[in-house]
């Protein structure tokens, strides 16, 4: 008994790390974000977006890309041609053949990068799940 109640405790104790606090996810968050799932083609409500100001991971709000990298690729998911520094990690996917794209904080997944497709000069495409990001408009000067 005395084991099981240590071992409760020190599995509690954090050693100096703070435990992140997530937002909390729906299901279809839930299928593309921890599950690694992709939303239909056209039907995320970041696909056309043109406001200004900042996108941030859904599920722990780190900033992530800036408005004014996002461009129209005509993919039907929103797509920028760079990441706020540190931001995004690249990753082997599970397929062998495309690199996923996570949040650096958290590791939930955003999606995937394609380069060298000729879009945009920086020639980078990161295609990312709308239900990925949650936006923070600009504030107004």
């Amino acid at each position: 008994m005395f084991i099981i109640i240590l071992l409760i405790l020190l599995n509690s104790l954090t050693f100096g790390q703070t435990k992140m606090k997530y937002n909390t996810l729906s299901t279809e968050e839930q299928r593309v974000i921890i599950n690694k799932g992709t939303e239909m083609p056209f039907t995320g409500k970041y696909v056309k977006h043109k406001e200004k100001g900042t996108y941030v991971c859904r599920q722990c709000g780190a900033p992530l890309y800036r408005s004014a990298d996002k461009f129209d690729s005509d993919c039907g998911w929103p797509s920028f041609d760079d990441e706020i520094a540190g931001a995004v990690k690249r990753i082997p996917d599970s397929d062998g053949r495309r690199v996923e794209i996570i949040c650096s904080k958290c590791g939930g997944h955003l999606g995937h990068v394609f380069e060298d497709e000729g879009f945009t000069p920086k020639n980078v495409r990161h295609c990312v799940n709308s239900v990925s990001l949650d936006f923070i408009p600009q504030k107004k000067k």
